[in-house]
């Protein structure tokens, strides 16, 4: 138990370093010195700094995982639930420093298996959302969830992940999601805010928006 805990703490340590100085700023040797132990016991640990590179995003998806599922079971409008949850998946801006490390060139196999995992664990809980939609008649889709949640994924990620987004192609986004949904017309429509805004964070274990 002692062992673990102490590997949880440097990936603690190695989270915040990363998301103060940069993952490229970061060596070992801080990471080694802020926690103050010996550097056979990194090494016991971690073979290399991209290894706890790999631990602390492993960190980052449990933690928003554990937020979703407290969204998943809020009392939101299903359609909130929806969007939140996706945002909730989401890095915070805190912690781009991490994500522009993964979407480097460098990294394109980590990347890949980041948003695998990513997609994984946000299927089944946005497919819980859609199907009690569908059972409330607020969705009139088929029973194609998880493809049409897997489409989402990947229409969010374009949306959200980029700030210069045109207004035609938010009108778009939210109409497409409306068909991919059977969503009544303009009942996602709250979406265009959040994305014009581009203002959510993670607080309080919910997503929400910075007034």
């Amino acid at each position: 138990m002692k062992t673990e805990n102490r590997k949880k703490e440097l990936i603690k340590i190695a989270y915040n370093l990363f998301i103060t100085k940069g993952y490229e700023n970061t060596s070992v040797d801080e990471i080694i010195a802020t926690a103050n132990i010996a550097k056979g016991t990194y090494y016991y640990h971690f073979e290399s700094k991209e290894q706890i590179l790999e631990a602390v995003i492993n960190m980052m998806i449990d933690d928003s995982v554990k937020k979703a599922e407290k969204i998943v079971e809020s009392d939101l409008e299903l359609e909130e639930k929806l969007v939140y949850t996706i945002l909730s998946l989401r890095v915070t801006p805190e912690e781009q420093s991490v994500e522009d490390t993964i979407n480097s060139k460098e990294n394109i196999i980590l990347h890949k298996k980041v948003n695998e995992r990513i997609i994984d664990e946000a299927i089944p809980l946005l497919s819980k959302i859609v199907r009690e939609a569908k059972r409330k008649g607020i969705f009139k889709c088929d029973d194609n969830i998880e493809e049409r949640v897997r489409m989402t994924l990947i229409l969010s990620t374009e949306m959200f992940d980029h700030n210069k987004v045109k207004n035609s192609d938010i009108i778009v986004f939210i109409d497409t999601l409306e068909k991919i949904y059977g969503a009544n017309p303009g009942s996602l429509s709250f979406i265009s805010k959040l994305i014009k805004e581009n203002k959510y964070v993670k607080k309080n274990n919910k997503c929400q928006k910075l007034s």
